[in-house]
């Protein structure tokens, strides 16, 4: 079963997220307001480079970890309004790690780290890569005060 806010081939974000490896890999969904057209936009993991500004803050690194980079998020929510879209889903990799959605993944989904979702209607999407290889995925959406989780066919 797919969501509506997955493209039917993960094959760019399968690609972008294992070239990432051994760090985690990150991105959004787009979809076309107009449409439902889907596009997928990977973006650079910006942890490493957070955490030498401010190590307290970011304690862990991009192999453990992603942050979207700042400046490309807001060049992503330009795109979106010249083109009509708007961000339908993030994804990101856990190398070697399972796909979950982890405290971590969880406390930067909600406003405060356990309030409402700070994007709400977005759903996250979470690739396990191991060994270089995507190897499963699993859909997160918040419904009802809590996320819900949905396997998600790599094939």
């Amino acid at each position: 079963m797919r969501f509506p806010d997955l493209p039917d081939d993960l094959g760019p974000v399968l690609r972008h997220l294992e070239a990432a490896s051994p760090n985690e890999g990150c991105g959004v969904v787009l979809r076309r307001v107009a449409d439902g057209a889907l596009r997928v936009r990977p973006m650079e993991n910006d942890y490493d480079r957070a955490r030498a500004e401010e190590p307290e803050t970011y304690p862990r690194t991009a192999r453990t970890a992603y942050r979207l980079n700042p400046r490309e998020q807001l060049a992503v929510l330009r795109e979106c309004d010249a083109t009509g879209e708007e961000i339908c889903c993030i994804f990101h990799s856990h190398v070697d790690a399972g796909a979950y959605f982890s405290a971590e993944d969880r406390r930067q989904a909600l406003q405060d780290g356990d309030g409402e979702p700070l994007h709400p209607g977005v759903s996250y999407l979470v690739v396990a890569v191991d060994q270089g290889r995507a190897t499963d995925a699993r859909c997160y959406r918040y419904e009802a005060g809590e996320f819900r989780e949905t396997l998600v066919s790599l094939v």
